[in-house]
């Protein structure tokens, strides 16, 4: 029997004020444990997409399930739980740049609560993972564009989530830091946590032969490797 999808899109439309519609009947659904690319051109709904799965953004119709939670029709409330299983990653970094690299990654864990040895031992190991704890010190503005991605990657895993969304993690770096950054995705995704990646880079889809849910125009794409409705 297998398992129960850890997100599920179900008829989705997202329609922003004036009309513009930017996501149009999308369904689709991804198991625990995959790694999944979303692409599509600029504009074609990527960002959008991601922005449902964290509650960032609400559908106008259809059901979007995360974890068996009906987010379309979640109270404001809840979304601080939900995000709790979320590590995000996108373009918009929101580092804190009057803040350390250590201060940076630890503050998720003091605005949940966890006493500050244990914080400060997972904000640590986080950034150890991403070949920063030599930097912990160090402000975030004075680290290059490929670090700072590298912290926000720290940042979003240090919570242990079981879905890590990144949106356009590899925009504006060069190919040797983006393969690197896919690759740290990827390494999570080896221990069982769930990723989404948007991107219009096909290099790290070819190299990875990873699944993809392509979007064109706010809809799913028909094309070779892409997810369709389910059955």
């Amino acid at each position: 029997m297998s398992a129960a999808p850890i997100i599920s899109f179900s008829q989705v439309c997202k329609r922003y004020p004036g009309g513009y519609e930017a996501l149009s009947d999308i369904s689709f659904t991804i198991a625990p444990g995959e790694m999944v690319f979303v692409t599509g051109a600029s504009g074609a709904g990527k960002s959008t997409l991601l922005k449902l799965i964290a509650a960032i953004e609400r559908a106008n119709s259809g059901t979007v399930l995360v974890g068996g939670q009906n987010v379309s029709a979640m109270r404001s409330g809840g979304i601080p739980f939900l995000r709790r299983n979320l590590g995000l990653v996108f373009q918009d970094q929101k580092l804190l740049f009057d803040r350390s690299v250590f201060d940076n990654v630890i503050l998720p864990l003091q605005v949940s609560g966890h006493a500050y040895r244990d914080a400060a031992r997972r904000a640590r190991a986080a950034l150890d993972k991403v070949g920063l704890l030599e930097r912990e010190r160090a402000n975030p503005i004075t680290l290059s564009g490929g670090e700072q991605q590298r912290l926000c990657i720290a940042r979003a895993i240090v919570n242990r989530p079981s879905i890590l969304l990144a949106d356009e993690p590899t925009a504006n770096l060069d190919a040797a830091y983006a393969e690197l950054i896919v690759d740290m995705v990827h390494s999570f995704n080896q221990v069982g946590v769930t990723a989404l990646i948007a991107t219009h880079d096909e290099r790290p889809i070819a190299r990875l032969r990873a699944r993809t849910i392509a979007l064109a125009r706010g809809r799913l794409a028909a094309s070779p490797g892409t997810v369709g409705p389910p059955a």
